[in-house]
């Protein structure tokens, strides 16, 4: 137990509740903030030309003098994404384990980041101590070596954040999970749980991850032509099985993707893969080995493992393309949004002559724990209250009612929304108020300047194109100098549709001389006419509604 007496202990997320990625949650301790994770997410499909989303961090930044740190679990996008835009707006040491550390500095360095980073490794031995609380960590078995599950210990009680786990027995050394840690922390008496709700919905257990590697080498052997395998370039310990699965069958490894060439250098400066250097091969020396002798591995983030199979199968990729006889494996979850354009490649593969193995053999599993290691992971920290996060809201819906099931009642878990503030006040937990949260979407090298309306226009735009009038006024002699011209795209074909174009100019026409004969007139009241009634027009003629932009001139 700690001498310090905690008065007062607040929880929020910022994100990773009720969405897949963008994890950011903040646990206030007295005066002391604690950031766990700064994740980005990758945009739905309506979000038309996003590039990625990150937090809303308003609230970081008008507490910045009060947060301690940001304390990373492990080094995936969803955990570490966002560091480069919020390091720029608050300067705090960021802590993690020795990889996580490496990836965080090479997103910085990606993005350019000019900015002071104050790094902090630890491993999961390591005790950090500060005014209001400890923090201590434990390993849990992911899909990236050197995660970890985090502990703050307060007088109260602990507030554990489990990070990314799942409990697999026959995990390879460095993927092991500290259960007989994770057990002792619950001895101690845990206030609060946060844990991972992605795969909350799914009966039993994940499955083995040595399952997967036998499955895949078996796979490689019975392979007559090229093996091309799709996945995402931090799902190191999937990586690690391609580079065994080809030296047990006498395969060297061709890499496509810049993304991999850097986590495959600092996870193996680091020690993290190990692969022998020989192994591994230029993509354009392919040709010179027999299609039985070579692996390709195809990785990215997000969609682009999947983007980089369909160029391949439409014989458009620069540097490989799909032949009759490879095998392909996709070795990937598709995040949501991304489903439709896996289905298709998958299809797309097959007309190009090559066998497909996705889920239905085991090449990939989860990185998370389904429900009976959910189970397991409550037995061993025995919480007071839990709070399932990392998850879309029926998966936190799903992880509240196995709490049920394990005899938790319902004012102990709290299924939490983005910004609200649970507190623990008079020995009970609730909500208690908001703070801002929500999507900064990030467009190029526009941070947060894309909002709703724009995304609103970019839809709009999409679904009925756009239709432009442009009327040149002679205000001295008050008629039209030249116009109406109309420019459409994306709406009809202007040449096919002659009569609707005629009918268009001679309405703005008629609005247009109908101001210009008054005395006094203004620009936006003949912009708004002529939106108001070419809108009807062309809606009752095509049951369109394009956007309509009217452009004015004077001479």
């Amino acid at each position: 137990m700690l001498n310090r007496e905690t008065q007062n202990i607040k929880v929020a997320a910022l994100g990773g509740v009720g969405e897949t990625g963008k994890n950011m949650y903040v646990i206030e301790v007295d005066q002391d903030m604690f950031v766990i994770d700064a994740g980005l997410m990758f945009p739905e499909n309506e979000m038309l030309g996003i590039d990625i989303v990150i937090p809303d961090i308003t609230y970081l930044v008008e507490n910045k003098d009060r947060i301690q740190g940001i304390f990373l679990t492990h080094g995936h996008e969803d955990a570490i994404g966002s560091l480069p835009y919020v390091l720029k707006k608050i300067n705090v040491p960021v802590y993690g384990t020795k990889l996580t550390v490496a990836l965080a500095n090479e997103k910085l360095k990606e993005h350019d980041f000019r900015g002071k980073a104050k790094f902090v490794t630890i491993h999961s031995d390591s005790r950090l101590s500060f005014e209001t609380a400890d923090i201590s960590f434990f390993k849990t078995t992911h899909t990236i070596p050197d995660s970890v599950g985090i502990c703050i210990h307060t007088s109260e009680g602990n507030i554990v954040h489990t990070g990314d786990f799942k409990f697999d027995h026959t995990a390879p050394e460095m993927y092991k999970p500290e259960m007989g840690k994770m057990a002792t922390i619950g001895d101690e008496g845990v206030l609060c749980l946060l844990s991972d709700s992605t795969e909350a919905e799914r009966p039993g257990y994940s499955t083995s991850e040595e399952l997967v590697a036998r499955q895949m080498s078996d796979a490689f052997h019975e392979a007559s032509g090229r093996i091309i395998i799709a996945c995402f370039a931090s799902n190191l310990i999937r990586i690690q099985q391609v580079f065994n699965a080809a030296k047990e069958n006498g395969r060297k490894v061709a890499v496509v993707g810049k993304s991999i060439q850097r986590v495959l250098d600092v996870a193996v400066s680091l020690g993290y893969l190990n692969v022998d250097p020989d192994q591994i091969i230029p993509i354009g020396d392919v040709k010179k080995h027999q299609d039985k002798e070579v692996v390709i591995l195809a990785t990215g983030i997000q969609g682009e493992p999947i983007e980089a199979l369909q160029k391949m199968a439409k014989q458009a990729h620069k540097l490989i393309n799909i032949q009759k006889g490879d095998t392909v494996f996709i070795a990937a979850t598709p995040t949501p949004g991304i489903e439709i354009l896996m289905y298709k490649t998958i299809d797309m593969l097959f007309r190009a002559g090559a066998s497909v193995f996705s889920g239905y053999k085991k090449v990939h599993v989860s990185g998370h724990g389904s429900q009976e290691e959910l189970k397991l992971m409550l037995n061993l920290m025995k919480p007071k209250y839990l709070i399932p996060i990392q998850g879309e809201y029926r998966m936190l819906v799903a992880h509240a009612k196995l709490a049920y099931s394990m005899g938790m009642k319902e004012n102990q878990v709290i299924i939490p929304d983005k910004g609200e503030v649970i507190e623990y006040k008079n020995e009970k937990m609730k909500i208690s108020g908001r703070v801002p949260a929500g999507n900064v979407l990030i467009d190029g090298i526009g941070v947060g300047d894309v909002g709703n309306i724009v995304l609103r226009d970019r839809r709009l735009l999409s679904q009925d194109g756009i239709f432009t009038v442009v009327v040149t006024l002679s205000k001295k002699e008050k008629t039209i100098a030249s116009g109406p011209e109309i420019i459409s795209r994306g709406f009809v074909y202007v040449r096919e549709s002659e009569k609707l174009m005629e009918q268009s100019t001679k309405l703005v026409r008629e609005i247009v001389e109908s101001y210009l004969s008054r005395d006094a007139y203004e620009w936006s009241n003949i912009k708004q006419d002529i939106r108001d009634q070419l809108n009807y027009l062309l809606f009752e003629k095509t049951k369109r509604r394009p956007m309509i932009l009217p452009i004015i001139m004077e001479v």
